[in-house]
């Protein structure tokens, strides 16, 4: 009979029993399918551990649990406790990407927020995520730091940020900028909403639908002019001024109360100028631009925003009640798992001993390591001096 649950060593591809230290030879699997060994020498019986693989596959199922909609009960069996338990300490590990510094034609950007001061940043080329970088809102220095790892493409694609465009300014001066044309529409929407009680706005409302229907420079030649002959016949009525002193209404909510003037058609305007600003810049119709003829520009974020931010949402959804830590560490799962695999790195790199290893050890041996030598001075168990021990005989239970 061999003896059974003695340890091996691993030496280069091969393994050596402890006894003997002669070759160890596959001898069968155990009643949990494990590999058993067996010493061709002594004879001896054992099987080999592996605390990494173990660790890998608990990682493994953990990553495809979250990326599913299933729960815990659901995905691990029973209860759901017993998967908990094994993959709880999965929430330390922190997926990364490499930066490979390819140099992309377009990269599409976006931020994502969790809740108030937690923001995600995203950018994609080829609808698939190359980085993201956490802040507490989208400011400049936050998409610095995210731009800094990628080369200067041809364009970016945005919704229009003037964090970003701050960013983009001083760090890519040369890029060119395709703003969204579905956020301008939902800008346009917002300020004049489905239905324009003015004739104007109706009349504008028509021509921001037509925004994403444009696939030549004709056609946005064509709409350019419709946009200047609108504002030719409304220039009046979007610059005119209603004066306080005149003003006997109800005071207009969101206008301080020292202000001495405001435009009449506020929201008209602002629908107005939502588009102008963007023409004016020259970021309307960038993907139309001869230059960048043949590489198939986009003029909307939808393939961030349907695939990477939708996702990302859902996500949460069927996960809910995740503490902030956990949906910040699930957002980056998520991503890393939407990356190029040529870009992200292995399971097996990403773990570390000390992701593992169980913490309630590390603490028992701080403080074993830290307990003082000789008697306590103060403490709280039962001693004889004050009566309070443990006693034997009719009067043991008694203190």
């Amino acid at each position: 009979m061999g003896i059974e649950s003695i340890s091996v060593k691993l030496t280069g591809q091969s393994h050596t029993c402890i006894i003997c230290h002669s070759r160890l030879k596959k001898n069968g699997t155990t009643s949990k399918g494990t590999q058993r060994w067996r010493c061709i020498t002594c004879n001896a019986s054992t099987v080999f551990k592996r605390e990494d693989t173990t660790a890998r596959n608990q990682l493994t199922g953990f990553v495809t649990w979250l990326m599913s909609k299933h729960s815990q009960a659901e995905f691990g069996g029973g209860t759901g406790r017993t998967f908990r338990h094994q993959t709880a300490w999965c929430w330390n590990v922190h997926p990364y990407l490499h930066h490979t510094g390819e140099v992309f034609d377009e990269i599409q950007v976006d931020g994502i927020y969790l809740r108030q001061g937690w923001c995600l940043l995203i950018a994609i080329a080829h609808g698939r995520v190359i980085g993201w970088q956490w802040c507490d809102r989208e400011k400049a220095e936050a998409w610095t730091v995210l731009l800094q790892h990628f080369p200067e493409p041809k364009v970016v694609v945005t919704d229009g940020g003037s964090g970003l465009m701050k960013a983009l300014k001083e760090f890519w001066p040369n890029v060119k900028i395709q703003r969204c044309l579905v956020h301008i529409q939902r800008n346009v929407r917002t300020y004049l909403t489905l239905n324009p009680r003015l004739p104007a706005g109706k009349s504008l409302r028509r021509l921001s639908l037509k925004l994403t229907k444009i696939r030549t420079q004709e056609a946005a030649a064509e709409w350019i002019a419709a946009f200047a002959a609108w504002h030719a016949e409304n220039h009046e009525l979007i610059n005119e001024r209603t004066y306080a002193a005149d003003w006997s209404g109800a005071w207009p909510r969101g206008l301080r109360r020292n202000r001495k003037w405001w435009y009449t058609h506020d929201r008209l305007r602002s629908a107005y100028e939502s588009m102008n600003k963007a023409l004016r810049r020259g970021h309307l119709f960038t993907y139309l631009d001869k230059d960048l003829n043949g590489l198939g520009i986009n003029a909307t974020t939808n393939m961030i925003e349907g695939a990477v931010n939708s996702g990302i949402r859902a996500m949460i959804f069927y996960h809910r009640g995740m503490p902030i830590e956990h949906r910040r560490r699930a957002c980056e799962w998520f991503c890393w798992t939407h990356a190029d695999e040529g870009n992200r790195p292995a399971l097996r790199t990403l773990l570390r001993p000390e992701h593992y290893t169980p913490e309630t050890k590390k603490k028992a041996q701080h403080m074993v390591d830290e307990a003082p030598i000789g008697p306590e001075l103060y403490g709280t168990g039962p001693s004889a001096e004050d009566g309070q021990f443990i006693r034997s005989g009719w009067m043991r239970n008694i203190y």
